[in-house]
C-alpha cells in the first residue's frame, strides 16, 4: 500500500480519509457467501419470489395461481432500482411491496397508501426488514440478474452441487 510521505499534517489526514473511504467503499460492495445464501433462502422461502419469479429467477413460476413475474435473469435493472422494486413494489404489475411501511410517508414513488386504492397491488407472503432486501439483492445479483439463461452448469453452480432438477435442463 502507498503511503506517502508529508510533513503537512493536513495533507496526511486528506489522505487518511480517502484511504478509509475508499476501504469502506469496497466493504459495501464485497459479499460474502453467506450473505448470498441467506438471500437465496429469503428468495425461495421467506419472500416467497420463486411462487412468481420462478426458483431460477426466469419467470418460470412454481405456482401457476400466482402472477407472472418478470425474467430477472435477463434484467437491465441496476442495483438501486432492485432494491426499490422490492421494497415498493410495482403498483398495476402485481409485485407487492415488501417494505412495512411502503406507502406511509411517501417513500415509494411519492405515493400515499391512500392514492393507492385504485392501482392494484397485492400484499406480499412477508414483509422483509432492510437487511433481508439487501441479502435477496445481493444474492440476486451473484446468481441471477444478468447471468443470462439458466443451464444445466449454472443450475449446478446455483445449488452448490448436482441436482435431479439440474439434470432435466436441456442445454
Amino acid at each position: 500500500m502507498f503511503i506517502p510521505k508529508c510533513k503537512d499534517v493536513s495533507k496526511m489526514m486528506g489522505y487518511i480519509v480517502i484511504l478509509g473511504i475508499s476501504f469502506s467503499i469496497n466493504l459495501v460492495y464485497a459479499v460474502d457467501n453467506s450473505s448470498t445464501e441467506y438471500g437465496m433462502d429469503l428468495f425461495l422461502n421467506k419472500a416467497n419470489c420463486q411462487a412468481c419469479h420462478g426458483w431460477s429467477g426466469d419467470g418460470r413460476k412454481t405456482d401457476n395461481q400466482m402472477p407472472d413475474g418478470a425474467n430477472l435473469r435477463e434484467s437491465a435493472l441496476d442495483r438501486e432500482m432492485v432494491v426499490t422494486a422490492i421494497k415498493c413494489g410495482r403498483p398495476g404489475n402485481n409485485m407487492p411491496a415488501f417494505d412495512r411501511l411502503a406507502y406511509s410517508d411517501g417513500r415509494c414513488y411519492g405515493l400515499l397508501k391512500s392514492q393507492m386504492s385504485a392501482i392494484p397491488m397485492p400484499d406480499p407472503p412477508a414483509t422483509l426488514q432492510n437487511r433481508e432486501i439487501e441479502a435477496i439483492v445481493d444474492f440476486l445479483f451473484a446468481k441471477v440478474i444478468k447471468q443470462g439463461a439458466m443451464n444445466q452448469e449454472k443450475c449446478i453452480q446455483f445449488w452448490g452441487s448436482k441436482l435431479p432438477l439440474c439434470e432435466r435442463i436441456t442445454q
